[in-house]
């Protein structure tokens, strides 16, 4: 079915954290939104870190920028790295929003049409150890979820 046909509203949701399999998803994203006339919703979570110094909480920065600063930086840079570039039509909203990764791309793939996600390629006792984002969006999420890995260049 050509993208025209498609529901206008229809709408892709994409995390992004820097890494390179994150730039991949995006990548993918954008190029799936291309073909089904959908919207990407490019989103990166943040979020205080939970330590304190004898003295009380004081604002973290990363290089003399705020955390949410930062990570709109990182994802700016992402959605400007493409290297296919969208074509026309297809929108990329960049989203920032503080909160726990799982539960932020969770709860804005709510009514997506897809939640797509990198994978760093853990497996085993380190992704049982550390949890893993991707598992979590798999069992968790309300729409289907896919996961690009990192494209290993030889």
């Amino acid at each position: 079915m050509p993208a025209a046909q498609h529901d206008p509203r229809s709408r892709i949701v994409v995390g992004v954290d820097g890494s390179p399999s994150s730039r991949e998803a995006l990548q993918w994203a954008v190029r799936q939104a291309g073909l089904t006339g959908s919207t990407v919703d490019a989103v990166i979570a943040w979020h205080y870190p939970l330590t304190t110094d004898g003295f009380g909480m004081a604002p973290v920065t990363v290089d003399g920028v705020g955390l949410e600063e930062s990570a709109a930086k990182t994802l700016a840079d992402a959605v400007a790295g493409l290297t296919d570039p969208p074509g026309p039509g297809v929108t990329i909203n960049q989203l920032v929003i503080e909160g726990n990764t799982v539960q932020v791309l969770l709860d804005t793939a709510t009514a997506a049409d897809l939640l797509v996600v990198g994978s760093r390629g853990h497996g085993g006792f380190t992704a049982a150890l550390l949890g893993s984002v991707s598992l979590n969006c798999v069992h968790h999420a309300s729409c289907p979820v896919v996961i690009v890995r990192e494209h290993k260049h030889s």
